[in-house]
């Protein structure tokens, strides 16, 4: 009975340890595997791809990193260098191709030491356990246990079931740390060579491939003998395994590497944020995919970049040598813009003098940020009275006129040299920047019609035409550099607004096109004859000698249009000008707004726009300004713009749009016969009288003439002969004005002048203030005095013409306040 209870316990004896054994079993495989990643998660564990942005050569201009990681990029096997493959194979799995993704004798030899030691302190790793490792366990990559290298094991052989070879090494390839923050060998061979990684060398492929093993020990940039010495044993591994013949090892240790000079550049800084904002857009549409590698080449010309670069840097370093010198210009900052004007293609931007300098606050990027322009606007002014059939030799007066903004204000703009120039044409007013003929020409055309225009040439900033008053001819409005370039490009481009664009297309790190800018529609904004004529007239070197005299710094090596500007106070200055083939705009200032001193167009943002534009024009064929085949040119009186009679003393040349030609003879020139005995126009053809050529202009540019000694119709005359005989105008005081008493000043010395201009044929004139006589004249000059009083009053001026009628001026408000 004892026996067979003691045969039963036998039997179960064996069961209990075969039972325990399996339990202890599955204990082990739920230890080591039980939350194993699973392969099809490889995806998910990824590096980032960061973002490269070239110009338009391909020359890197900045790498935009994700988050996490570092540069990275993805390639396909093909694109790789046959020597990185063969290098990369040599030195970290030499059976790749006949193991089944896991070296079971260093398996065995991990085991052991383990064993021994109580560590994993050696093992060999495949590279599909490597990727394992990497990518699946990041979680454990601290642990060196016999637990976390049976986990890799697994996880390799299951991966050399799923994927094939070359899959498994080109997510070794695109996914290994190589140090110096690039992740895989795309991203390496640009950090440490400049170059793709489909154009590595064999020594350069054999330096890259050593350094996975201690990226940060074998980093040539900063460990160069001991990289020199890693990428030796490599060759001599890809010698041993046949990857390279005896002569092909020597000669690749012979070779002299030349690393990366700038492995991490910010070429262009302000450009980058530009392509980065339409990079978002892109992102953010969903055109474009944050999980690709991406090359975004843009159409920056880095050669152009630097070269602007440096003339800015000149240039300002100029006025800085100046003020060492005593004299003082307060010009700290710059910007510049440079366009394809045929396509709107940012070719060169220059946001500021130094990125990094925050003295200047640098970081602003003043190309793209609003500031008044001056008179850099008056193109598009005049274009507009263009195309309501004024010509290029309309004549405006260019004498001081007092204007009634829409506030009721008065606003009377004064030329820049504070002169007046009497009857001008189109031509010159727009050429020499003329303040006074700009204003009445915006007057003609509307601040609405303005305001139309520079929307439909993309400028964005200007707002409702209620914000504005005649002030905008002058630059009363904010726009940007690149913008208002880019509606200059329109000019230059026969009158078609192209935009601008930053991005020439968006391709993968293969190569393969991924997104192609779109351009939009272009829009014939201006009627190309139109465009031409103010291409003409802003090339015109003779047109602008009144302001900025013959052969100034806005002339070229060849026809260019070009135009400045200058803002009260000289807090900005602007240059923009134009080939047919090239623009380039320049503003010049103080990001913070502080005044530059007696700084203008001319001196400040023309040096560095002429220097610009001939150094990148440098080498290439002028080109004129085509213009339309159907242009008339005609001779005008060069005073009135109209045809010339016997009696004009000035003619010229100039260029029509069909159908806008003068029909219509001079009026300002006239031939009469003046009487030696009384000097004024003979009536009594058998007295002794002279032929004299005078000039009968409005009644508003009789003082400009008197005063620069020109003969006049009315001086001469003895009766009414003049066509501009009619007009009263009262010229003080201005409308709208405000005066104020002073209480401690005599008031019989607070008197205002009452000035009016009258025409040869008015007699009788009386100035009235309030509906009450002021004064009665019978001769010039017409002028009175009035004792000022608190209050608001209204003044006007009366007279009679030679046909017996009542003429009257308008009536001027002004407002006294009291003490």
């Amino acid at each position: 009975m004892k026996s067979s209870r003691n045969s039963r316990f036998n039997l179960k004896k064996p069961a209990r340890l075969i039972h325990a054994a399996l339990a202890i079993l599955a204990g082990l495989i739920l230890y080591l595997f039980w939350d194993l990643p699973s392969i099809n998660s490889l995806s998910e564990h990824l590096n980032m791809p960061s973002l490269r942005i070239t110009d338009r050569n391909g020359r890197l201009l900045y790498e935009i990193l994700p988050e996490e990681g570092g540069r990275h990029a993805v390639l396909s096997s093909e694109n790789i260098a046959q020597c990185m493959l063969s290098a990369t194979i040599a030195v970290e799995d030499k059976h790749f191709y006949q193991n089944i993704g896991v070296d079971l004798e260093g398996i065995v030899r991990a085991l052991w030491i383990n064993l021994k030691g109580g560590e994993t302190i050696a093992g060999g790793s495949t590279i599909t356990q490597q990727v394992a490792r990497n990518l699946l366990l990041q979680d454990e990559l601290s642990q060196r246990t016999l637990r976390r290298k049976l986990r890799e094991a697994a996880l390799a052989w299951q991966m050399t079931r799923k994927l094939s070879k070359d899959e498994i090494l080109a997510l070794y390839l695109n996914q290994v740390n190589y140090g110096g923050m690039s992740y895989g060998v795309e991203a390496a061979a640009q950090t440490y060579f400049g170059k793709s990684a489909s154009d590595l060398l064999i020594p350069e492929c054999a330096l890259l491939a050593g350094l996975p093993q201690a990226p940060g020990i074998y980093n040539p940039f900063t460990n160069p003998d001991l990289a020199k010495q890693r990428q030796v044993i490599v060759l001599g591994l890809m010698e041993d395994q046949g990857y390279l013949t005896h002569e092909e090892r020597v000669a690749a240790e012979s070779v002299p590497l030349s690393y990366n000079p700038a492995p991490y550049p910010i070429e262009a800084p302000h450009f980058i944020w530009l392509v980065k904002s339409r990079l978002d857009s892109l992102f953010d549409s969903g055109r474009l995919n944050l999980d690709q590698s991406l090359v975004v080449r843009t159409t920056l010309d880095l050669d152009a970049q630097k070269l602007s670069e440096e003339i800015i840097r000149r240039r300002i370093e100029q006025f800085k040598v100046e003020e060492r010198g005593g004299i003082s210009h307060n010009v700290n900052n710059a910007a510049l813009v440079v366009l394809d004007p045929q396509n709107g293609e940012v070719l060169a931007l220059i946001g500021s003098a130094g990125y990094f300098d925050a003295s200047i606050f640098g970081a602003l990027d003043m190309a793209t940020s609003p500031r008044q322009t001056g008179s850099a606007f008056k193109p598009f002014i005049y274009a507009l009275a263009l195309e309501k059939s004024w010509t290029a030799a309309t004549s405006i007066l260019d004498v001081t006129t007092t204007f009634i903004t829409h506030d009721g204000a008065p606003y009377t703009p004064k030329n820049y040299d504070s002169r007046e120039h009497g009857p001008v044409a189109v031509r010159e007013a727009l050429a020499s920047s003329l303040n006074i003929p700009a204003v009445k020409t915006l007057q003609e055309v509307g601040i609405e019609a303005a305001l139309s225009l520079a929307s439909q040439l993309g400028i964005t900033s200007l707002g409702k035409p209620q914000s504005y008053d005649l002030s905008l001819a002058l630059g009363g409005g904010e726009i940007s550099l690149l913008e208002l370039s880019t509606a200059y490009g329109a000019l230059a481009n026969q009158g078609t607004f192209t935009g601008h664009t930053v991005i020439l297309d968006i391709r993968d790190a293969d190569g393969d096109l991924i997104y192609k800018e779109e351009r939009q529609p272009p829009l014939q904004a201006i009627d190309p004859r139109v465009a031409w004529l103010i291409s003409d007239i802003l090339s015109d070197d003779s047109a602008r000698t009144t302001s900025f005299g013959q052969n100034s710094i806005l002339k070229i090596d060849r026809p260019a249009a070009v135009k400045t500007g200058t803002t009260t106070n000289f807090h900005d200055n602007w240059t923009i000008g134009y080939t047919p083939d090239l623009l380039a705009g320049v503003w010049v200032g103080n990001s913070n707004y502080e005044a530059m001193h007696n700084v203008t167009g001319l001196t400040g943002a023309a040096p560095i726009w002429h220097d610009a534009m001939r150094s990148l024009l440098m080498g290439k064929p002028a080109k004129e300004f085509e213009r339309p085949a159907d242009m008339t040119q005609l001779e005008v009186c060069a005073l009135s713009g109209l045809l010339p009679t016997s009696a004009c003393q000035h003619k010229r040349t100039e260029w029509f749009i069909p159908g806008t030609e003068p029909t219509q003879s001079d009026t300002y020139y006239k031939q009469v016969w003046i009487d030696s005995l009384t000097n004024k126009i003979s009536t009594d053809a058998a007295r002794q009288a002279a032929p004299v050529i005078v000039l009968d202009l409005p009644v508003e540019a009789q003082p400009w003439a008197r005063a620069h000694g020109l003969p006049l119709l009315v001086d001469y005359s003895q009766a009414s002969s003049s066509t501009q005989n009619d007009e009263i105008i009262l010229v003080s005081p201005r409308p709208n004005t405000v005066y104020q008493i002073t209480p401690n000043l005599d008031p019989i010395a607070q008197q205002l002048l009452i000035e009016a201009l009258v025409g040869q044929g008015i007699t009788q004139v009386t100035f009235w203030v309030d509906g009450s006589l002021l004064a009665g004249l019978s001769e010039p000059p017409y002028e009175v005095w009035w004792l000022l009083q608190a209050g608001e009053h209204r003044f006007w001026v009366e007279g009679v013409n030679a046909e017996g009628e009542a003429v009257r001026s308008d009536v001027v408000v002004i407002t006294v306040i009291g003490n």
